[in-house]
């Protein structure tokens, strides 16, 4: 089978993730924007990057089932791509590395949004993207050093155990492991990490719909299974999560929620002395642990976003104190326990999401290789950040050029 090949023009070179998110980041609604490619693809039907743009518009502003049909519609037509040129990065021709990004379809969570991570720099980054129904291709696109970008799912555990496979015969070295990545199923994380010391994380079961309508039962009854949490296989972002505390809590979520699997944990009380909620993302690269973020809240679901940071000045010096000691603070506190589960993870780059208990137990929420590692907040509210996230890229730099071996591109 081939892979269907076009000449290399604007139809294989896309804007990407990361620069139609920072531009919605800044309070841009992207109309102009969906405009502009909506007359690309009049002009041209074939023009298979702009409907990938589109498609991630379409997954920015919620049209999940139009996303997904137009996504499938480009990668019919192509599978291969090229993110565009910054201004102010260095041209394919001039690049002191060509980085491929290994892709599977679906959503924004689908995979490492690795754009973020080489923005503006002379890294020229290409997309090939595989999967069922998708054909392999005959011929590789010219590339220095492979990037796994495809994350944990149930949709994309074919897709790795086949790139798993795959993987010894390729011709240039990878970043990350399908088979590391495969284990980072929600349920398989506290396997990963038992019994590490100082280490704590939730038993969370894989349980079908019948069995969540059996927790009625014991709802009934004082015991100590309560609170729990439960969300639906394969959500992020909070999305389905929702502590549970009583019969009517489960009866009420199963009716809102129709999916037939779901990942249940007991709930973790993860209040500091003083009340608020505070969670915080470590990034990994080659096994050094750095900051990305840290939030606090008043709501034990924590996410960025829905955290006040923005709003409150005390919260960001927090952060910022977070950020500006971690490698004095946090990461000795915790070297130990982030250094074993490096050692059981097997993975060159990946994140934590994380707590601490009142006591200093690191509690360990999620750990997987598709959080968003970005320099979007604004520099006049958050001017500890940039600093930090550029600490952040140059290390990932320094993991590409490790991995990097000294050899002709494959072509």
């Amino acid at each position: 089978m081939t892979m269907n090949q076009h000449p290399a023009d604007a139809s294989n070179q896309v804007l990407g993730l990361a620069r139609i998110m920072r531009r919605a980041f800044g309070g841009d609604d992207l109309t102009s924007l969906a405009e502009q490619l909506a007359s690309r693809i009049t002009r041209d039907p074939d023009d298979a990057a702009a409907i990938l743009d589109m498609s991630t518009i379409l997954q920015i502003r919620g049209h999940a089932k139009l996303a997904a049909e137009m996504q499938w519609q480009a990668l019919s037509m192509r599978q291969h791509y090229t993110l565009s040129s910054h201004p102010q990065s260095a041209s394919k021709q001039s690049a002191s590395m060509r980085l491929l990004a290994i892709m599977s379809p679906g959503d924004i969570m689908a995979n490492t949004p690795v754009e973020f991570l080489v923005e503006d720099s002379d890294i020229a980054l290409e997309y090939l993207y595989l999967g069922r129904g998708l054909p392999a291709p005959e011929q590789l696109p010219s590339h220095d050093l492979a990037f796994l970008a495809v994350c944990e799912s149930q949709a994309n555990q074919e897709l790795l155990a086949h790139l798993s496979d795959v993987k010894p015969h390729w011709p240039t070295p990878w970043i990350n492991s399908p088979s590391a990545i495969a284990r980072l199923t929600r349920d398989g994380v506290p396997t990963l990490l038992w019994r590490i010391p100082n280490v704590m994380v939730s038993d969370t079961q894989r349980m079908a719909r019948e069995e969540v309508e059996g927790l009625v039962h014991f709802a009934q009854y004082p015991s100590d299974l309560f609170p729990i949490i439960a969300r639906p296989v394969d959500s992020h972002a909070g999305f389905g999560l929702q502590k549970l505390t009583d019969a009517v809590d489960i009866t009420n979520y199963l009716r809102d929620h129709d999916d037939r699997e779901f990942y249940v944990a007991p709930f973790i009380d993860y209040r500091s002395q003083d009340g608020k909620y505070r969670k915080f993302r470590i990034v990994v690269l080659d096994g050094q642990p750095m900051a990305a973020h840290m939030a606090v809240s008043e709501r034990w679901m924590v996410h960025y976003l829905n955290a006040d940071m923005l709003s409150n000045a005390e919260h960001r010096a927090e952060e910022a104190h977070f950020m500006t000691t971690f490698e004095d603070d946090f990461a000795v506190r915790h070297r130990p326990a982030l250094t074993m589960i490096d050692q059981r993870l097997g993975l060159d780059y990946y994140s934590i999401d994380c707590a601490e208990t009142r006591s200093g137990q690191l509690i360990v929420f999620e750990i997987d290789n598709g959080a968003v590692v970005h320099s979007m907040d604004p520099v006049d509210i958050f001017p500890y950040k940039l600093p930090q996230m550029q600490k952040v890229f140059a290390a990932f730099r320094r993991l590409l050029n490790k991995h990097r071996q000294p050899r002709r591109a494959v072509a």
